[in-house]
This record gives C-alpha cells, sequence and structure tokens, in this order.
C-alpha cells in the first residue's frame, strides 16, 4: 500500500469564510470524481481562527502528483486561491497543544 494521508489547512481571506465553508463541500468529492483519493470519508474541522482542516487520504504520491496536472482538480484549487490561503498545520494556533481540539465542520 501506498496511500498517503494529508492533513490541509485552508485559512480563509477576509470575508470569504462563507465561501470557503461551501467550497468545503466540493473539495472530496472532486478528487474522488478524478480517482485520485481512497474512498475513506474525510475529517473536517475548525480552528478558533476560522481555519479549516481537513485529513484525506490520497491513492497515492502518484495521484497526489497528477492531481497538480488534473484540470477538474487546477480549476477547483484556482477557486479555492480566491478565497483561502493554504497554511502548515503549525502554523495553527492549537496545533501546538498536547492535544489539540477543534470544532467539527460540517
Amino acid at each position: 500500500m501506498e496511500e498517503r494521508i494529508t492533513i490541509a489547512c485552508y485559512k480563509p481571506k477576509s470575508g470569504k469564510a462563507e465561501a470557503l465553508r461551501q467550497l468545503m463541500k466540493t473539495h472530496l468529492p472532486t478528487l474522488k470524481e478524478q480517482k485520485l483519493v481512497t474512498e475513506r470519508a474525510s475529517i473536517m474541522m475548525e480552528a478558533k481562527d476560522g481555519t479549516i482542516l481537513e485529513v484525506f487520504e490520497w491513492k497515492s504520491q502518484a495521484a497526489i502528483d497528477q492531481a497538480h496536472s488534473n484540470p477538474a482538480v487546477l480549476k477547483m484549487w484556482e477557486k479555492f486561491g480566491e478565497v483561502c490561503e493554504y497554511i502548515p498545520i503549525g502554523k495553527v494556533e492549537e496545533a501546538a497543544d498536547l492535544f489539540s481540539g477543534f470544532t467539527p465542520f460540517i
């Protein structure tokens, strides 16, 4: 098996929190349509500052690489780029806690 678990963090741009919330509903379905992720459900949560974190499983490193040239994924990422910035998990305040806690994102 070469699946890869990823923790992605999406920090909404000013005034774009609701738009990001709506886009999050399309993220995993788009990746599934393109056969890049497994059937494992993602876990989504929200930090105190509004950053949305998502834990999901790619099929492989090759699938991750393919995503970077997939037209449907690139179009989706362009929309994400309009409403958020991607940040590393280490920049999420709660990540410094021994047992990081977040609000469930539905």
